[in-house]
């Protein structure tokens, strides 16, 4: 398989992701910008945990 069978795929992939990404800060400040913080607060703090977890810090 050449690069030209898999460009097409990487650009639909890439934005897709992109728009859900802003669908979702668009959802997030909808809801409020502390609700936003809160959530990008607890899920560092999970990141942080299972990061953590998987080294045996």
């Amino acid at each position: 398989m050449t690069t030209k069978k898999y460009f097409p795929l990487a650009i639909i992939a890439f934005l897709s992701t992109t728009l859900m990404s802003c669908d979702l800060i668009q959802g997030i400040f909808k809801a409020g910008v502390w609700t936003g913080v809160i959530v990008v607060i607890l899920v560092l703090a999970l990141i942080v945990w299972l990061i953590s977890k998987i080294f045996g810090g």
